[in-house]
């Protein structure tokens, strides 16, 4: 497994599918892990330090995991597969904030999304943001799916996912209720799963 997945790491670096993406490809390196944790795309800093949530959002992120499943960031990012639905930096909305990555951009990026979950198959997939959530459930507002677990598939493989809001400073939501209480219970829920449990064995 571990081969297979250096090997997809190192196609996936050369992509040139999107061109409006900023290289370089951001990538948590081949962690062998049957959690596998999904976000949005990379912010202007990732591609810089070269690792997923390397900037302010991380930081929120990793102290987020350390509380509840006692796994620091280095810890997190040594037994945990950290991936995107777009791996390049998709540059900045003219109205502020990161641009969204287009449908055609998900699609492209999808293969690679595919290629990971085909070698590790993971047994529980953390979902972070509306867009990673969007990727294995249908929902409308963050408040109907954060603080619950669902099945997820790929290639008729079931999986459980556990959706969180996005770690951002721009976003209120897991700072005022609901949202506060739904994101204590779904970090609880990540914390108690086997799968997480597992990895501190």
């Amino acid at each position: 497994m571990s081969e297979l997945l250096v090997k997809h790491i190192e196609s996936l670096v050369n992509c040139e599918r999107c061109p409006q993406m900023y290289k370089p490809v951001v990538t948590c390196g081949p962690v062998v892990s049957k959690v596998m944790l999904v976000g949005q795309a990379p912010g202007v800093k990732e591609p810089e330090l070269q690792r997923p949530f390397a900037w302010t959002a991380g930081r929120t992120l990793f102290g987020w995991f350390e509380e509840t499943t006692g796994l620091d960031e280095a810890a997190f990012r040594q037994s945990v597969y950290m991936t995107a639905v777009c791996r390049c930096y998709p540059g900045k909305n003219p109205k502020g904030g990161d641009r969204v990555p287009d449908q055609t951009e998900i699609a492209n990026c999808s293969y690679w999304l595919e290629g990971d979950f085909r070698i590790l198959q993971p047994e529980l997939v953390i979902a972070v943001g509306k867009l990673a959530i969007q990727q294995f459930v249908s929902f409308d507002r963050l408040v109907e799916v954060v603080g619950q677990v669902f099945t997820g598939e790929r290639d008729g493989q079931h999986f459980d996912v556990i959706p969180l809001p996005h770690p951002s400073g721009l976003s209120t939501w897991p700072r005022m209720e609901p949202g506060k209480s739904l994101l204590k219970e779904a970090l609880k829920l990540i914390g108690e799963h086997p799968a997480m449990k597992a990895l501190k064995t």
